[in-house]
């Protein structure tokens, strides 16, 4: 296989070097089962222990209001799920139109166990109006969940100002915040964000598939959803996964570490690749808000072409990128976030999103430029 110039970071990451080095010995010679009561098992709840503080101490939390799940999906599915149960699936939540699946089909299927959902609309940019929200409060809202950064288009939401009209207008409706995207990129403390719950996501940030966290503030009420053994203050039982939840730790510690400079750094490589995308292809379409975006997104749509197709012939070039439409049943179905923006059916088919990161160098995006204008070329002359 052609080497590939990686720009899917969105999508995944690989592990760092520091998380590896550092999972690897409970992956051999540590491999005792945090509940075991013999040696191996206490070093392996002192790593799950540490891990546990390295998290806490990024999102600026308790060490107990941290829960280890197995994936950002599942953390999703926990807070939302478990909140709705815990209320007996009786009430209303607040979403929005462009949240990630994991999500929409989460309250979608609330929604057949008797709850009633507001979806907000958002903006050309894909931006939810914080007056809308306000006005969707009702007197049984229990539970508003809103992602901080949208995973296809990078428009950044005003977590910190919804959390706060939240808790002024209803103290005790719930705020829920899906956060996969933000480590390394946005600022994650609970406390500034003003949310109750909140999920990431391992790979997302150079650490272990398999691995994510659920934030729930203390006095917050959950259902689990899988029962056993009552690990992870019973809300998550299962076995733990010691070298995964070490990785993630660090990982996570180092993508703060470095989250400043490097959002500097990837600031000034997105801006270049818009500018230069919009200069050389002028029927291009940018999507999501200019500004308040993630410093690695750059996310485009061209009409008259199948965003499918041009991301498998970027891949035969050498450059890995991803398009915003899903195939489904043999046929593509376009982006529930690019229609939510307000594009027909014929541009949101054409989407293509470009994610940076730390491998990501200007000669990697000046040799990117040339490839993408060309085949854009090719595919809308068919």
């Amino acid at each position: 296989m052609k080497k590939q110039v990686y720009l899917d970071h969105a999508a995944t990451t690989s592990l760092s070097k520091e998380a590896f080095e550092d999972m690897k010995p409970y992956l051999m010679d540590k491999f005792g089962n945090a509940s075991s009561l013999h040696a191996l098992g206490i070093e392996a709840k002192k790593a799950l222990m540490k891990s546990r503080e390295q998290v806490a101490g990024v999102l600026g939390c308790r060490d107990k209001e941290i829960v280890f799940t197995a994936s950002g999906t599942e953390a999703n599915n926990l807070a939302i799920k478990g909140v709705a149960e815990n209320n007996n699936y009786k009430g209303h939540i607040i979403t929005s139109t462009i949240e990630h699946h994991a999500v929409l089909e989460t309250i979608q299927y609330l929604e057949t166990q008797g709850v009633a959902v507001t979806y907000l609309p958002v903006d050309r940019s894909g931006l939810v109006s914080t007056s809308d929200l306000v006005r969707s409060l009702r007197h049984d809202t229990f539970l508003v969940s809103i992602m901080y950064a949208n995973n296809e288009i990078g428009t950044v939401q005003p977590i910190s100002e919804i959390g706060g009209l939240i808790k002024k207008r209803q103290p005790n409706t719930l705020f829920h915040v899906d956060a996969v995207q933000a480590p390394g990129l946005l600022e994650l403390n609970v406390e500034k964000l003003r949310c109750d719950l909140l999920s990431i996501s391992g790979h997302k940030f150079y650490g272990p598939k398999g691995t994510g966290v659920l934030y729930v503030r203390r006095g917050t009420k959950l259902a689990p959803q899988i029962f056993g053994g009552g690990q992870e203050q019973g809300l998550r039982s299962g076995t733990e996964n010691i070298p995964g939840i070490v990785g993630l730790a660090t990982a996570l510690v180092n993508a703060e570490k470095a989250r400043v400079k490097e959002v500097i750094r990837l600031t000034k490589l997105r801006n270049w690749l818009i500018s230069s995308i919009s200069e050389k292809i002028p029927q291009a379409i940018l999507t999501g808000h200019p500004g308040e975006r993630l410093a690695n997104n750059i996310s485009f749509c061209f009409p008259g072409l199948e965003g499918e197709a041009l991301v498998m012939r970027l891949s035969e070039r050498g450059f890995a990128c991803s398009a915003g439409s899903a195939c489904a049943t043999g046929s593509f179905a376009s982006s529930h976030v690019l229609l939510a923006l307000g594009l027909s059916r014929d541009a949101a088919l054409g989407s293509l999103r470009v994610s940076l990161g730390q491998g990501t160098r200007l000669s990697d995006l000046e040799a990117f430029l040339p490839a993408l204008a060309e085949e854009v070329e090719k595919l809308q002359s068919f």
